[in-house]
């Protein structure tokens, strides 16, 4: 299998951590959406991170999907989800959440460093960065009540969500406002699977 896309992704990076978790073998090619739009329009003619290419060609993208997919391939490894019942409920709200806070952030950095300033709508950035600041007082509050396994799909989802912020967006998100959350995603940076994906 090939992983397309840039690790800088917090997409991208959290497929790779669950593919580690997983135990699945695969070739990661670290291809931008901009700088690479020609060469990755051939593999995959929507240009969309992550990318998956599977075994036997396929082409699957958006990183839930592909998670999913991975899942049912990894048979024996550890799972990522909790049995079905109240656990898998929280982690599925957790998860939910950081891919709410992926989202918003990934939308005021397209804002910021692809629109020209004086193009910038403002109002916009207001509202996408209450929306940003609304999923992590949300996770924070859940974390701090129930924090989840660093290396299941929340604590992976939270702990790059966090990470992908923090490393584009500090003065948008200042750490000391989310303290449950930023001690999490720290021990979760310390795994192994993390040290050996990192943003950059």
């Amino acid at each position: 299998m090939q992983l397309i896309g840039m690790l800088d992704s917090p997409y991208v990076r959290r497929v790779a951590i669950c593919m580690k978790v997983l135990r699945l073998e695969y070739e990661h090619r670290s291809l931008s959406v901009f700088s690479d739009f020609d060469t990755f329009r051939k593999i995959n003619p929507a240009v969309k991170v992550p990318t998956l290419v599977t075994d036997d060609g396929q082409v699957l993208m958006d990183s839930t999907l592909i998670i999913g997919y991975l899942e049912e391939l990894a048979v024996g490894a550890p799972r990522l989800r909790p049995e079905p019942g109240p656990a898998r409920l929280r982690a599925l709200c957790q998860t939910a959440l950081a891919l709410a806070a992926c989202e918003k952030a990934v939308q005021i950095v397209y804002e910021r460093r692809l629109r020209p300033p004086e193009k910038q709508h403002q109002p916009w950035l207001d509202r996408v960065q209450l929306q940003l600041h609304g999923a992590w007082q949300q996770l924070d509050a859940s974390v701090r009540h129930d924090a989840p396994d660093c290396l299941g799909i929340a604590g992976i989802s939270i702990a790059v969500a966090w990470s992908f912020t923090q490393s584009m967006l500090p003065d948008a998100l200042p750490a000391g406002e989310y303290p449950a959350v930023a001690r999490f995603a720290a021990l979760a940076e310390q795994q192994a699977v993390f040290v050996a994906t990192p943003m950059a």
